[in-house]
């Protein structure tokens, strides 16, 4: 089996996966009287073709180490996760090699970040770490099929 060690999660080593969702160093502009900072157009949704929806999912958690064997992807929509609770958890994804998963990638992400998927990125379930956790999810409804899964060998991810 295979181990992996999950990394703090950083825009650049995220990048050929999707964007993070975070607030910036300094907002986009002021609004609502100068009350509220916008951080503005952090992510693109993607729908081919499809709509863009708004979903709120609550999962079981998992512990490190963690034993990943299923990865899917959505190859007709973006997929975004923020949690809305104060817990971290993990975001396991991998690069499309000829149709299939490579090598699977494990970032530790931050209580308050989210993550948004880029189109046809092969990423791991939803994954709150030690108690269960609520994500707010934007993603792609619409004709087409816009989900596939794969087993893979398992990869086991340590902390």
């Amino acid at each position: 089996m295979t181990s992996i060690k999950a990394k703090p999660i950083t825009a650049e080593a995220f990048a050929p996966y999707g964007e993070l969702l975070t607030l910036r160093p300094s907002p986009d502009k002021l609004i609502n009287e100068g009350r509220c900072e916008r951080h503005h157009a952090l992510a693109t949704v993607e729908c081919g073709g499809g709509e863009a929806i708004i979903s709120l999912f609550r999962s079981e958690p998992v512990s490190l180490p963690y034993d990943c064997a299923l990865l899917e992807r959505h190859p007709l929509g973006s997929q975004a996760f923020m949690p809305l609770g104060p817990d971290p958890w993990l975001s396991v994804v991998a690069p499309d090699e000829d149709g299939r998963p490579g090598a699977p990638r494990a970032f530790l992400v931050p209580s308050g970040m989210g993550i948004n998927l880029r189109a046809g990125v092969w990423h791991g379930v939803l994954t709150p770490l030690d108690r269960p956790a609520e994500f707010l999810v934007v993603d792609r409804e619409g004709e087409g099929v816009n989900l596939e899964e794969t087993p893979i060998p398992p990869v086991t991810i340590t902390g």
